[in-house]
């Protein structure tokens, strides 16, 4: 007679099956009965890690590692989350010696040479992911890290050469369109469609490309929209027509937006200024209305969430009761810009009654845009908001986690993208009361400066 599964195969099979409530329960079962088996705890952590419960991830990687450090699957599940958390160095550790033991996998060079460029060490980085490319020529992961570490570096010329690398990692749905992609030929009275990619912050940020098409010949330059841009980038230079579908006439060819800078870069360009935004009237008036009732207050816009579904999120947001530590300042009126889901807890803890909540109210980015046009400063995590606060020139804090997007380089307070903005970044990992407490003092002597009690 067969035997029946033991609770930890069913949790495996569980897992597998993407049943994660019922995965993390056998496991539980399963780990009561054998606290000591290491490879139910890593798969624990890795069930933990998916779900973005990074804490529990990693103290059920530690226990793993402790019951059995030599296993490979161990050492690298723990490298991973390490990595997640901020221990680059001890995760870096681990892959090297992932490297000697398994010198043909390679995905841990890939992730050896992120945890180096999370460290700030670009050019040891590149070296390694560039060696690690001429050994895996076919392994896209290799390509697409050596990008981004290069674009951190600043080499945006090889990095957006290298970028392209994207659409092969698995992350990207490739485009399927009726028409050839653009490849640098002469228009030659051609309309082509420029698609963006990846999301709001990224369409604001890189519709600053679109006049580099201009240098290819005449022809016609469409670009699409998602609905909530669609009435700030009507505007936008080097378009000939922006829309939420195929533009009237059809296209010949299309391009990727994030494919652009490279046409740019690749001749020697200087980061251009960005993309001219349209802010209507009727969002202004709004605006003045809403803000009317702060007069003589530092009016400040906050917004402390980036998109959830962003699997960086957990680490470059942070909990909206941060901002409770400033509510106290003589003078100060903070207005929520956030939209999403976190809405609710901001709501139901009460903090709506001192931070007004008008990001829910607004009708699409225009109406944001008017609001940001009259606020003093605008306070935010890394997300759409400074892209947007950047593209009007208002005065911008971006809060930075330690791992930041490449687009805020590797250390400083200023950026060639956005001159307007202020980046204020953590001095160790996961280390949001630090900033907060910077932020609370430069507040303070903003205040002072203005007058404002």
């Amino acid at each position: 007679m067969n035997a029946l599964p033991s609770a930890r195969d069913r949790a495996l099979a569980a897992h597998q099956a993407g049943r994660r409530e019922e995965a993390q329960g056998l496991y539980a079962e399963a780990l009561a009965r054998d606290p000591r088996d290491a490879g139910a705890w890593t798969n624990l952590g890795a069930l933990f890690r998916s779900t973005g419960r990074h804490d529990m991830a990693l103290r059920a990687q530690e226990r793993a590692h402790a019951l059995d450090p030599a296993a490979p699957g161990v050492r690298n599940n723990l490298a991973n989350i390490l990595q997640d958390t901020g221990d680059s160095e001890r995760s870096l550790a681990l892959r090297r010696g992932l490297m000697r033991e398994a010198p043909s996998d390679p995905m841990h060079v890939a992730m050896a040479g992120k945890a180096l460029r999370t460290l700030g060490r670009l050019d040891e980085g590149i070296r390694l992911l560039e060696e690690g490319r001429r050994r895996f020529p076919g392994f896209p992961e290799m390509t697409i890290q050596l990008a981004l570490t290069q674009l951190m570096a600043g080499d945006y010329a090889a990095g957006f050469g290298n970028y392209a690398a994207r659409w092969l990692t698995g992350e990207l749905t490739p485009r399927k369109l009726d028409a050839p992609r653009w490849a640098g030929e002469a228009l030659a009275g051609r309309t082509v469609l420029v698609l963006p990619e990846q999301g709001f912050g990224d369409a604001l940020c890189f519709a600053r490309f679109l006049p580099t098409l201009r240098r290819h010949g005449e022809g016609r330059v469409a670009m699409l929209a998602e609905r909530p841009l669609l009435r700030l980038l009507g505007a936008a230079e080097g378009a000939d027509w922006v829309g939420v579908a195929a533009p009237p006439g059809g296209f010949h060819l299309y391009a990727d937006m994030m494919d652009l800078p490279l046409l740019h870069f690749a001749s020697g360009g200087a980061v251009p200024p960005p993309t001219r935004l349209a802010v209507p009237e009727d969002s202004r008036a709004r605006a003045r209305a809403m803000l009317a009732p702060f007069a003589g207050r530092l009016k400040v816009g906050v917004v402390w969430c980036g998109s959830v579904t962003y699997r960086g999120n957990a680490f470059r947001s942070f909990p909206h009761r941060h901002f409770h530590d400033l509510l106290d300042l003589p003078g100060l009126q903070m207005v929520s810009l956030y939209k999403g889901p976190e809405t609710e807890a901001f709501r139901q803890d009460g903090t709506a009654a001192f931070i007004p909540d008008w990001g829910t109210q607004d009708r699409d980015f225009a109406d944001c845009a008017a609001l940001m046009e009259g606020l003093d400063l605008v306070l935010t995590s890394d997300t759409v908001t400074a892209h947007l606060a950047g593209s009007l020139g208002v005065p911008t804090w971006c809060l930075l986690h330690w791992d930041s997007f490449w687009l805020w380089g590797p250390e400083g307070e200023t950026t060639p993208w956005y001159p307007s903005l202020r980046l204020l970044r953590q001095p160790s990992p996961r280390d949001w009361p630090a900033v907060f407490a910077r932020v609370r003092g430069d507040l303070q002597a903003l205040l002072q400066r203005k007058g404002i009690r």
